[in-house]
């Protein structure tokens, strides 16, 4: 079974990150939930961009790279900058980077795995963020480009059938198929 390590930072975008933990974990991955240390008052608890609170299962300063297949950042541009500016996600994503191992972004995330250099040449985000991110190879005709070790999506009307692909790549064609069927996800291709 697959390990994914998803990083909360104040600010995510709650549809991608709860669509992603939901999908997967119905395919029996395992998502565990970090949080930034010294952010609130109880840090076991993140903010989201909408008001809505999500509770981490540890602190991004116990993450070891090598417990983990895949790091997945969830958009949100608060959240984003937070990740981009944390120097324990930064280091992670480079050594993701460094072994080959998957790294995913959904929304305005690419920025932060552009701030690593670890973006890869053909790539999608958040439209209103491509210009931030600023990085040759944005695509805006796909919902999901998988671009070696480097999965993005465009936003939160996508974050199901990204979740989807992390499943078909982690799990097979026939957990993804079981898991499309049971959600009603026919427009996930």
């Amino acid at each position: 079974m697959a390990t994914i390590l998803l990083p909360l930072a104040q600010g995510f975008e709650e549809v991608e990150a709860v669509s992603l933990i939901d999908v997967l974990r119905r395919a029996g991955i395992d998502v565990r939930v970090a949080h930034m240390d010294g952010e609130d008052d109880d840090p076991d608890l993140v903010l989201g961009a909408n008001g809505i609170t999500i509770q981490a299962d540890t602190s991004i300063t116990n993450v070891i790279e090598e417990d983990f297949d895949m790091i997945l950042l969830p958009g949100g541009w608060d959240g984003t900058y937070i990740l981009a500016e944390n120097e324990t996600v930064q280091r992670l994503l480079k050594e993701f980077q460094a072994k080959d191992k998957m790294i995913g972004s959904i929304c305005a995330a690419a920025f932060a795995l552009k701030t690593a250099g670890v973006l890869g040449n053909n790539y999608t985000c958040y439209p209103g963020a491509k210009d931030e991110v600023n990085h040759p190879g944005y695509r805006e005709d796909q919902a999901v480009v998988v671009n070696g070790n480097i999965m993005t999506s465009r936003g939160p009307g996508t974050a199901l059938c990204f979740g989807l692909e992390i499943v078909k790549h982690f799990s097979g064609v026939e957990t993804y198929q079981a898991v499309k069927d049971g959600m009603l996800l026919e427009f996930c291709d």
